[in-house]
């Protein structure tokens, strides 16, 4: 059945051959019937010609439609001119009103209107039924011209549904291109702004190395415990800032570069502390913990957990609501660092975190994605069950190869 269904629906005009064929069989047996009838008006030859040419209507309707009006439309003045009275197949009539007050311009719709109105008065005066009356001459005008009313309105209720879907469907991928747009251009200013956030995590890992390599040399006679010491760091220090490089690597970096002296330390994991004490001061309660033994890590890992912590508590903040509270999670594996972020406010749509950004300046899980991918990790974000948001990330240790 749904295989005879999409063929009908590929080939329509076959459909309305269909009902053409149909119809002028009716037509036909009618036709046969009431001729010779003493009240009948017209000749057999003429109603079938008449008939074989409005089922062609109905037949071709929604190939030419204009052209199928103006076929109608002459068929019935010469039923008018020759005296042949209404029959089945002007049927037709009422279907090609449809036919272009759907599909047909909108000349052609119009037309089909005034005409539909003016079919039924045009009948009742050219076969008038004498022992009716005024009245009842007036009352059956009426009654035939309420069909061709109806379907006119019909058909351009369908004109304006599709009009609207077509609206509908042209803006919602206008807008799938513009978001896009949007997240291309969110992804590249990120990796702009991950750039430079590990040139100054590299450049601070140099100035350490410098100022270890001058205090090593100055107490290398003196204290060779201290320079023992002072050329691990270099070495431990030179190992972070050559992993930070490589994960640098294919990022173009835009935008204005620091002047040299202007490298600062970046937040790392120990000042996740300070910042949930900012919003526990702000009026955020935020239940924090440490699992596991904290040890060293790398610096990009550091930077990319406390930016993670900071954005999700930003928006638990924004769109918390009154009352929400917040719980953050940083468990030390082996091999990583887990991070688990939740609150219990009501959270805002899941769109916003993909496209308005949760901190103000970052694209939100767009910002948080290409963060993690930066350092080889995973995330995970999303509504939790019951209220509020989730989000969890694993860091590991070591960038994936």
């Amino acid at each position: 059945m749904q295989r005879l269904y999409d063929f009908l629906r590929r080939h329509p005009t076959w459909v309305d051959s269909f009902w053409a064929v149909v119809l002028f069989g009716l037509s036909c047996v009618s036709l046969t019937n009431l001729n010779g009838a003493p009240d009948h008006h017209g000749s057999l030859p003429v109603g079938l010609a008449v008939s074989a040419v409005l089922c062609l209507v109905v037949a071709l309707r929604r190939r030419m439609p204009e052209k199928m009006l103006i076929v109608a439309a002459g068929m019935g003045l010469a039923q008018l001119v020759l005296d042949e009275q209404s029959m089945i197949a002007d049927f037709a009539m009422l279907v090609i009103i449809y036919t272009v007050a759907a599909l047909g311009a909108r000349w052609a719709s119009r037309v089909g209107l005034i005409a539909g109105l003016s079919a039924g008065t045009l009948a009742t005066i050219r076969w008038p039924e004498h022992h009716s009356g005024a009245l009842g001459n007036i009352a059956i005008a009426v009654f035939q011209t309420v069909p061709f009313a109806l379907a006119w309105v019909l058909g351009d209720s369908l004109r304006t549904r599709r009009a609207y879907f077509a609206q509908l469907e042209e803006r919602a991928a206008r807008l799938e291109k513009e978001r896009e747009a949007q997240a291309k251009v969110a992804v590249a200013a990120e990796r702009a702004r991950i750039a430079r956030e590990l040139h100054d995590v590299v450049a601070h890992n140099v100035s350490v190395m410098v100022v270890q390599a001058d205090g090593a040399a100055y107490v290398l006679d003196t204290a060779p415990d201290q320079a023992k010491k002072a050329l691990e760091t270099i070495s431990t220090t030179g190992r972070q800032a050559l992993a930070e490089m490589r994960r640098l690597l294919g990022v173009l970096r835009t935008g204005e570069h620091k002047e040299e002296g202007e490298y600062v330390p970046q937040p790392d994991v120990e000042q996740i502390d300070e910042l949930v004490e900012q919003c526990r001061s702000a009026g955020l309660p935020v239940d924090f913990k440490v699992e596991g033994t904290p040890r060293p890590l790398p610096s990009g890992v550091e930077l990319t957990a406390y930016r993670i912590v900071q954005e999700a508590l930003t928006n638990t903040r924004k769109h918390g609501g009154p009352g929400a509270g917040a719980s953050v999670r940083l468990v030390y594996f082996d091999d990583g660092l887990g991070l688990l972020v939740e609150d219990d406010g009501k959270g805002a749509p899941h769109e916003l975190y993909e496209e308005g950004g949760l901190d103000g300046q970052g694209h939100g899980l767009i910002g948080m994605r290409e963060r993690v991918g930066m350092v080889g990790g995973t995330l995970d974000a999303g509504p939790r069950p019951g209220g509020g948001f989730r989000i969890s990330a694993l860091l590991p240790l070591k960038p994936a190869h």
